[in-house]
């Protein structure tokens, strides 16, 4: 059974990020590929902001170990896209974000997709529980499913 799409009030964190000429495929609209990336970036900017992510030096880093998404409506260039962030599972050390695509103007999402990291020590890459101050930064971003 395939649930309906969320809307915008489902979500706790919204980030803009502007199509590119370069996004739009053959069949011009922007190619399933770049949803992905519009994923990684909205989830790790809000890492990287909330001070949680040194990409350089932080510990510990998260490991994608799986993803998906449902598409509902094309987005294409020159689109600006605005992406919701929520997470639906906070484990000891793994996180289950979920991401809506939305264009300007429409309550429901382009796109939903949903990607779980795996915390791990960024010596061993062997999981690691998350410290307490990523708890903490991360709880009001959890919603019950």
């Amino acid at each position: 059974m395939t649930m309906p799409p969320s809307g915008r009030s489902d979500y706790r964190a919204f980030r803009a990020i502007p199509t590119r000429w370069m996004d739009n495929d053959a069949y011009g609209h922007v190619n399933n590929v770049v949803y992905y990336s519009w994923f990684d970036t909205a989830v790790n900017a809000w890492l990287v902001e909330a001070g949680l992510l040194d990409i350089h030096a932080g510990n510990p880093i998260g490991l994608v170990v799986e993803t998906g998404c449902r598409y509902h409506r094309s987005v294409a260039f020159p689109e600006v896209v605005e992406a919701g962030i929520r997470i639906t599972k906070l484990g000891n050390s793994s996180v289950r974000w979920e991401v809506g695509l939305f264009s300007a103007g429409h309550e429901g999402p382009a796109a939903e997709g949903h990607f779980v990291h795996v915390y791990v020590d960024r010596e061993t890459r062997r999981p690691t529980p998350l410290p307490a101050a990523w708890r903490d930064r991360l709880a009001p971003l959890v919603v019950t499913p």
